[in-house]
């Protein structure tokens, strides 16, 4: 029989919770669109302080929002360590041609198209956490 582990959150600082979201592949985008939580998958790059992140959301879904939620995490299921990142901030879709055909060629995506959107978040509140044993 074994032993249950205990499990702890330990709060990072910003500075830290950035240089992992910074390290991480991908995310989630999180909105409210008609009183509902929206996620969507996401992959992102972190660039001057700016997130940028391509998602498949419909631009007009996230056009005009006060501010935008995006989501990293990693976390080993076997033992239920890891960490995990939140960021808000408001945030612009990326409408200059030149700027957004950049950042399709450097963030894999999704097809092109009404739900391939390319989103600037300016990063005001940043928590993380990482996820750990309960020392003895």
């Amino acid at each position: 029989m074994s032993t249950p582990v205990s499990r702890r959150m330990v709060e990072v600082s910003g500075t830290e919770a950035l240089w992992l979201l910074e390290g991480a592949a991908q995310g989630r985008l999180v909105y409210v669109q008609r009183e509902t939580a929206v996620v969507r998958p996401a992959v992102h790059l972190l660039q001057y302080g700016r997130l940028i992140v391509r998602t498949p959301a419909q631009a007009s879904a996230v056009t005009g929002r006060t501010t935008l939620t995006y989501h990293a995490d990693e976390i080993r299921v076997a033992g239920g360590t890891g960490w995990t990142v939140t960021a808000t901030g408001p945030a612009e879709i990326i409408t200059d041609p030149n700027e957004a055909a950049h950042y399709r060629r450097t963030l894999p995506g999704w097809v092109h198209g009404p739900h391939d959107s390319l989103v600037r978040i300016h990063p005001q509140t940043v928590t993380g956490f990482r996820l750990a044993h309960e020392t003895a």
